[in-house]
């Protein structure tokens, strides 16, 4: 039988709300994290077809990681750092106490150091001075800065791995870390996604994609609205999300309170088209399937769903129809929300932050709403999805992760029972 593995510490940055408390008042109440974005100085808004997305506002580097740190890496690695700390604060653990070699890092990102990034290649082609380009460039800008400056900060010695897989990065990571423990390489894992790519290019090329909402600008708090009839792209969102992983033993050993178990896992691909999932959901509906049966979980355990859901048209229909495809009857009877409809899209950082809503859902049995589920699509409609919370007991939860070049994976939490 497999070691069982436990999650035990959370910590989170996002667009309504920095730290795991405010983050669930926020979201239990519905709250939408969505605004105007003002302007990508010196870039006007004028150009953009889309103007609006899941911001994190007054977020200070000084406050949360101090300045040793925070001058030398880029956002999407503060906010890793700040919500790492927070879930090793949580967690109780202490790492002087602990063996180093023993606790590993695993951090899903999608873009990485994209704010140093672009604003160095600009100044290098106004200005055309090489020898003027930050001598930190090359070590932010390299998807694994944000591990890196994470185990620096903590001194997690053992394994330290990115993954980077778009917009599924963090919910692989937490797979990831699952196979960590149980092959023996570590004992905890601190497991984070983090994004922040809210940047005059990126911005441009999701924009050019024709896949963000641009219906809403002048109402952005209605513009991410999964399964909803009106909904007309996905939101751009930033963050990070970060929850300590340890294996049942460690947790008991150091008589930790435990949130969750992490039970199971499947990652698939879809080798279909690098954008757009197959329109059957047969693919979705099997990565969904293996992750349970990787976690000894049968369908008829599942009581809450926390669905990949980005509001764009193709993608809640054929996550809809794959969740029908395998729960059957049973599919409107499963609680489902979308925590994008919240914060909006955050890429790399968003399995982590779903993860983290599905480990509170299953630990108080509250589920927080879908916001702007106003006019169900019938293309999409599930009995479970509401715009009020909810409430009931989980015994098991999926949480879904899909991303472009084909890339699913799907992660089984499961109520801790001694």
């Amino acid at each position: 039988m497999a070691s069982r593995v436990v999650i035990t510490g959370l910590g989170v940055v996002s667009p309504i709300g920095i730290g795991v408390s405010a983050f669930w008042k926020a979201a239990m109440a519905g709250q939408s994290g969505i605004s105007a974005i003002t302007s990508f100085d010196p870039f006007p808004m004028d150009g953009y077809r889309s103007k609006v997305a899941g911001q994190v506002r007054g977020f200070s580097p000084e406050q949360h990681i101090g300045s040793a740190h925070g001058d030398r890496v880029d956002r999407y690695a503060q906010f890793a750092l700040a919500a790492s700390r927070e879930a090793l604060t949580d967690s109780g653990i202490r790492m002087e106490k602990e063996q180093p070699h023993r606790v590993g890092v695993i951090v899903g990102a999608g873009m990485g150091g994209m704010v140093m990034g672009e604003r160095e290649i600009t100044q290098l082609y106004l200005h055309q001075k090489p020898h003027r380009v930050h001598p930190n460039f090359i070590p932010v800008i390299t998807l694994n800065s944000a591990s890196g400056i994470v185990a620096m900060a903590t001194g997690a010695k053992g394994p330290n791995l990115t993954i980077s897989t778009a917009c599924s990065s963090s919910a692989h990571a937490l797979g990831q870390a699952l196979y960590c423990i149980r092959s023996g390489q570590a004992d905890v894992v601190i497991v984070v996604g983090a994004d922040a790519s809210i940047t005059p290019l990126v911005f441009a090329g999701f924009c050019s994609l024709r896949a963000l909402s641009s219906k809403f600008n002048d109402q952005p708090e209605r513009a991410s609205r999964p399964f909803d009839r009106n909904r007309d792209g996905f939101v751009m969102g930033e963050g990070a999300g970060a929850l300590i992983v340890e294996s049942l033993a460690h947790a008991k050993r150091r008589k930790a309170r435990i949130y969750a178990e992490l039970a199971g896992y499947a990652a698939t691909s879809e080798a279909y088209h690098m954008v757009i999932p197959r329109e059957d959901g047969e693919e979705v509906a099997t990565t969904m399937n293996l992750a349970l049966k990787a976690a000894d979980v049968s369908p008829s355990e599942v009581d809450y769903i926390n669905a990949h859901a980005t509001s764009t048209n193709i993608g809640d229909a054929v996550e809809s129809k794959a969740i029908r495809a395998l729960f059957k009857k049973r599919a409107d009877t499963i609680i489902i929300s979308a925590t994008k409809s919240l914060v909006g899209h955050t890429l790399g950082a968003a399995g982590a932050i779903g993860a983290i809503a599905t480990t509170l859902a299953i630990q108080t049995g509250d589920i927080h709403p879908t916001a702007n589920y106003d006019d169900p699509d019938p293309d999409c409609r599930l009995n479970g999805l509401s715009r009020d919370p909810q409430h009931k007991k989980i015994r098991a939860a999926l949480l879904n992760a899909f991303g472009f070049g084909s890339n699913n994976a799907a992660v089984v939490l499961k109520r801790y029972r001694a």
